[in-house]
């Protein structure tokens, strides 16, 4: 009989791991926003661009952002290093209004390698930042989503999160691409 799997390790985000975390994200962006946002956009994403961005963000915001990452288990022995694969990332931080930090908790950014997505990788990650951001006094979370990000969606509802009503748009490549905010309260989170 096979043992269950291990769920990921979740840990803060090293300067080590910035190519990895640039590559889920790149290719998180080019599987999951596919037909949501402008193909052109997604063709020209850049893992390398991506990390070198990842790099400055982990320097610049150390101590506003926390970045996280969940890894598989560890390799067997003779493969180096104790941690598995980097499976995902998240981002979370203070919520911003504009240019202005308030006391609400913002979930930046969650992404999943496509190959590991509904394995509990993300479940992991939410968790943990949920878990941080509560500890901190947090008495909200925060995050946007794509309006038309309909698997998205239903993962941060089953993690509790609603809809608050709350709508935006960016643009992208002359593109209006709507967003949705969705809002949790941290005051019952243990």
């Amino acid at each position: 009989m096979t043992p269950p799997p291990q769920p990921p390790r979740v840990r803060e985000m090293t300067l080590a791991d910035c190519g990895r975390v640039a590559e889920i994200r790149v290719r998180g962006w080019q599987t999951a926003y596919r037909g949501l946002v402008p193909q052109s956009h997604l063709d020209a994403l850049s893992v390398e661009r991506d990390a070198e961005v990842r790099r400055t963000l982990l320097t610049r915001d150390a101590g506003r952002a926390v970045n996280l990452v969940a890894v598989g288990p560890p390799r067997p022995s003779g493969h180096g290093g104790k941690d598995g694969e980097i499976l995902g990332w998240a981002c979370h931080g203070p919520y911003r209004e504009g240019e202005v930090h308030t006391e609400d908790a913002e979930l930046y950014a969650v992404y999943v390698a496509p190959g590991h997505w509904s394995a509990g990788v993300g479940q992991a990650l939410l968790r943990e930042s949920t878990r941080r951001c509560a500890a901190a006094g947090h008495p909200r979370m925060l995050l946007w989503v794509l309006k038309e990000n309909t698997r998205a969606r239903r993962f941060y509802e089953r993690a509790g999160f609603r809809p608050d009503g709350a709508e935006e748009s960016f643009e992208v490549d002359g593109v209006a691409v709507p967003e949705v905010r969705y809002a949790r309260s941290l005051t019952t989170v243990g």
